[in-house]
């Protein structure tokens, strides 16, 4: 005899049948995220919480406005859009930056803008690949690029050179710069026109920073632009422990290599592509 599932009896096979298909399809989200504690994390607040300076244009600089914009903004945008989440910026700072990664409770997931791979940070922390070029050289008055063709130029009794407190700028002066009046001043972004206003007569910055300031500020010079003092790459620092992030970031970097978008980023802020 042939059955016949009443209403009620389809109703209910039609519901056990959604749920499982429902807890399948749950389970197979769930394994997506298996093994990657970070990214589940990021996924479940639906939010990439992303530490930066805001001080460092073309990289990343917060407006009065409070509104963030640059390369590195560009670049933990495109990190986020591939978590598939939103995005927030906590600020930190270069003397406090170690400090923030590592803090506990944690502050956020990852810090972007103007950090340069080097070992030091690679012993204590995690850095991405690179994907920006970079090296210090310095800023002065345009009147005076003919005054600074070289290091030893700069390291002279009479040369006021100014730096930000913290970061590899200040580290680079002290170590290489001990003849030259070294000042330091708490704004990274007010130095350019501290130096072209005359309160200083070289600012140690990077190929990254300088030439936006002497695109934007007719006052300044870069000579030693296309002769950096230091050759190194910038990348995005996390903590240890998040691995699963790190292989996301690497990912998103290679990526935009070879789809050619980051020769895009690169050009849309005058930055050289050395990839």
């Amino acid at each position: 005899m042939k059955k016949i599932l009443r209403p009620c009896m389809l109703a209910l096979w039609l519901s056990i049948f959604c749920t499982m298909v429902f807890a399948s399809c749950s389970s197979n989200e769930d394994n997506s995220l298996e093994g990657q504690p970070t990214i589940e994390r990021i996924a479940e607040r639906g939010k990439l919480l992303v530490g930066t300076t805001g001080d460092y244009r073309p990289l990343s600089y917060l407006e009065t406005d409070g509104n963030y914009w640059g390369f590195g903004i560009e670049m933990a945008g495109k990190i986020a859009e591939r978590l598939g989440v939103d995005i927030a910026f906590v600020q930190t700072s270069w003397p406090t930056l170690t400090a923030d990664v590592l803090a506990e409770p944690q502050i956020f997931d990852l810090a972007i803008g103007g950090i340069t791979i080097t070992d030091a940070r690679r012993e204590t922390m995690l850095m991405s690949d690179g994907y920006l070029c970079n090296g210090k050289t310095i800023l002065c008055r345009a009147d005076e690029a003919d005054r600074f063709r070289s290091l030893a130029d700069i390291d002279r009794p009479e040369v006021r050179v100014m730096v930000n407190p913290g970061g590899l700028n200040e580290k680079f002066a002290l170590a290489n710069l001990t003849h030259a009046q070294i000042i330091v001043h708490q704004k990274n972004e007010e130095i350019p026109s501290q130096v072209a206003k005359g309160n200083a007569d070289v600012m140690i910055t990077e190929i990254t920073e300088a030439p936006w300031y002497v695109q934007n500020d007719p006052r300044l010079a870069a000579p030693l632009l296309a002769a950096p003092f230091t050759h190194g790459e910038i990348g995005v620092l996390m903590r240890k422990g998040q691995e699963d992030l790190l292989t996301l970031v690497n990912s998103v970097i290679a990526q935009m290599k070879a789809d050619g978008s980051l020769r895009q980023l690169h050009e849309k802020y005058g930055l050289v592509y050395g990839y």
